[in-house]
């Protein structure tokens, strides 16, 4: 099915379309650590690991991830490439050098550009963004676990996975927030990062282009005025004209 605009997102909340029935959550058991700053990804994570079986938690800094592998070890640590304070892969090489026995690090980005540094850094694995189906996020996961492969056979309902549309409005306004504090040259290239990572998860190429097009004032113009344009948007899809 064609994915979702961001108009669409907001009309219709969150979604784990129902597939054929498992017999197995395959992922059951299992504890996921999601190192991630955006509220719309995050619960795509939470709605996939909850129709999968397995515990997430979520931090969204990488100082926060740092403290949490202090007190818990997750199975399994899926690890944004860009965070407020620092890159992915600093986290990642950390936890490949500290904890050479585990966790699973799995990296996640929406630019596959990203890639090749996150394996360089010591992930097994990476997931492009927007999110994958179901059946494909599990079986990024599954395919380090092959204890469990024969699990993966009951994995069959390719299910689409919709967050639910207030963390994307939620992100908008963070976005919004930001932009407004007169950001830094280093927060600016963060926080072209993290719209243009929502607005792809969310099906809005306008919006992941504004965002590229930040480094000079007219190009924060643009971005800051679509960005209002898609808060506003969000905001009159849940308003009740009869209320």
């Amino acid at each position: 099915m064609p994915p979702l605009s961001l108009l669409d997102c907001f009309l219709q909340g969150p979604v784990a379309r129902p597939g054929p029935a498992q017999s197995v959550l395959p992922l059951q058991g299992l504890t996921l650590l999601a190192v991630e700053d955006s509220r719309y990804a995050s619960d795509a994570l939470r709605l996939m690991c909850q129709r999968s079986g397995a515990r997430l938690r979520r931090v969204d800094r990488l100082q926060a991830a740092y403290a949490h592998l202090r007190v818990y070890r997750p199975d399994v640590m899926l690890v944004d490439m860009g965070l407020p304070d620092g890159r992915g892969d600093m986290l990642i090489r950390d936890v490949a050098k500290l904890h050479p026995q585990g966790p699973i690090v799995i990296a996640m980005s929406g630019d596959p550009g990203t890639r090749a540094d996150a394996i360089a850094a010591g992930a097994q694995g990476f997931i492009d963004k927007p999110f994958p189906d179901l059946a494909a996020f599990q079986d990024a996961i599954l395919r380090h676990l092959p204890d469990r492969a024969v699990r993966a056979t009951a994995t069959t309902a390719h299910v689409a996975i919709i967050p639910d549309p207030l963390a994307l409005q939620d992100d908008l306004e963070h976005a919004s927030d930001l932009v407004k504090s007169n950001p830094t040259a280093a927060q600016r290239r963060y926080l072209a990062g993290f719209v243009a990572g929502i607005a792809r998860s969310a099906n809005d190429p306008a919006l992941a282009e504004a965002a590229k097009d930040m480094s000079d004032i007219n190009g924060i113009d643009r971005f800051c005025a679509l960005l209002a344009d898609r808060i506003t948007a969000s905001r009159n899809a849940f308003t009740d004209p009869n209320s």
